[in-house]
């Protein structure tokens, strides 16, 4: 597994938006700005790792199709996730923004695996 900054900030990152998400849930009937300003917090780390991976160096092996395909579905996650707590104005669109944290998580642990080969 690669521990490095990138990793770490994008797992606190995610793993907080999931936890102020799940809170809303809990303590909200509608869509919170707290778990809307956390979608908008993991997108704009999305989009720092992205800027960097274009600009650093290539490994040897190159990282593929694969990890600008996996960039670009994380990146997506964040803008779906936000349209569908703004369209449904129930207490589980905070769950669904909820599970954008996670999953962009498990997404940055498979891009740093993809670029250390």
């Amino acid at each position: 597994m690669i521990l490095n900054g990138w990793f770490i900030t994008g797992a606190t990152i995610g793993a907080l938006s999931a936890v102020i998400c799940i809170i809303a849930t809990i303590f909200r009937n509608h869509p919170a700005d707290s778990s809307i300003l956390s979608l908008a917090a993991v997108e704009l780390y999305l989009a720092v790792y992205a800027v960097y991976a274009l600009i650093s160096p290539i490994p040897l092996n190159g990282p593929g199709w694969e990890f600008w395909g996996y960039i670009f579905t994380a990146m997506i996650l964040p803008p779906i996730a936000f349209f569908w707590g703004i369209t449904d104005k129930t207490r589980w669109s905070n769950l669904v923004m909820a599970a954008v944290g996670p999953t962009v998580l498990v997404m940055i642990h498979r891009l740093q695996v993809i670029w250390h080969g």
